[in-house]
């Protein structure tokens, strides 16, 4: 499949809204939560308002269909809107995420690698992320290493 990269604007922000609820992570067996859970106030600061100052992201599109299939982005949370991967008011925590059935084929490793050749991927960067989601590996793989953990989730860092 041929696909694109391109930045999220502030007009895509329901597709980020999608995305977020994309990237909770729901163990096998388990029921999936409702997509109004990403109205909470725990999720809403990922997304709500997309496009202030330090905002970064990139959508991937699939070039024969021009559908959205997955996102990455960062967003530097602070203060009463720390997210669950905050480390210090300094480091923007990213979140990925892919449509379902796109999954699998190398495209979180493209937007991974895409967002880290970039100016707004060089600072640290920190994530959250269940402690048996096998994406822990990949994140791995592009330098993250656990900095913290909590029930059955864990704070990630890239430095």
């Amino acid at each position: 499949m041929k696909y694109i990269i391109k930045p999220i604007t502030s007009g895509d922000e329901y597709f980020l809204s999608e995305m977020l609820y994309q990237a909770i992570h729901i163990p096998k067996g388990k029921s999936p939560l409702p997509r109004e859970i990403v109205y909470c106030a725990e999720l809403a600061g990922y997304v709500q308002s997309w496009g202030c100052g330090g905002d970064c992201s990139f959508f991937a599109i699939n070039a024969n269909a021009n559908q959205s299939i997955g996102a990455i982005w960062l967003r530097l949370l602070v203060g009463e809107n720390k997210g669950y991967g905050y480390v210090d008011d300094n480091t923007p925590e990213m979140s990925i995420a892919i449509l379902p059935e796109y999954r699998g084929q190398s495209i979180a490793t493209q937007l991974l690698t895409h967002l880290f050749t970039l100016d707004c991927g060089k600072s640290s960067v920190s994530l959250s992320v269940s402690a048996n989601n096998l994406a822990i590996r990949l994140y791995e793989r592009f330098g993250f290493k656990v900095v913290s953990r909590s029930d059955d989730s864990l704070t990630m860092k890239r430095y």
